[in-house]
């Protein structure tokens, strides 16, 4: 598992942005710039689509005021899935969504997850990270269901 310290893998993954799909690497996303990343499981599940996702956008000016440039949300899901997602959440503008469709960028941090005893399959573990110039500052993952070390909040109290 990536930890503290550690650069962000640089993997390649695909958004929906204003001119239609285009790629995002992610070594570029990170570089020169402080990132807040936070991982769901999925788009549109209920603790992710009542709790994490609407924590970020309701405390983003809060959290930019921070010295952080963007806040970003991933999640094992296809662009088209996130899109609506972000529009259904009303995100645009306030957290951008990083869709790994096929799950490299999260493997390639060792925080995935097996749950297809809930139907899910592989997706990512519940987290969040401060990420500085590519390198990993800080990163809270979930021992449990809820949002707890990742959430909104938890990210304010850490940024100081």
């Amino acid at each position: 598992m990536i930890n503290v310290g550690d650069s962000v893998p640089a993997v390649k993954l695909k958004r929906l942005g204003a001119e239609g799909m285009e790629e995002v690497d992610t070594g570029e996303f990170f570089k020169g710039r402080k990132v807040v990343l936070f991982s769901v499981p999925g788009a549109f599940t209920p603790t992710c689509s009542m709790e994490h996702l609407p924590g970020f956008v309701n405390n983003a000016a809060d959290i930019k005021s921070k010295g952080v440039d963007e806040i970003a949300c991933l999640a094992v899901n296809d662009p088209f899935v996130m899109k609506a997602w972000s529009d259904q959440q009303g995100a645009d503008g306030k957290v951008s969504m990083l869709p790994d469709w096929d799950g490299s960028f999260t493997k390639a941090m060792g925080l995935d997850q097996d749950i297809s005893v809930a139907g899910l399959g592989l997706r990512g573990k519940r987290f969040s990270m401060t990420v500085e110039d590519g390198v990993v500052k800080s990163l809270d993952v979930e021992d449990g269901k809820g949002v707890t070390v990742s959430g909104a909040s938890a990210c304010l109290t850490n940024l100081g």
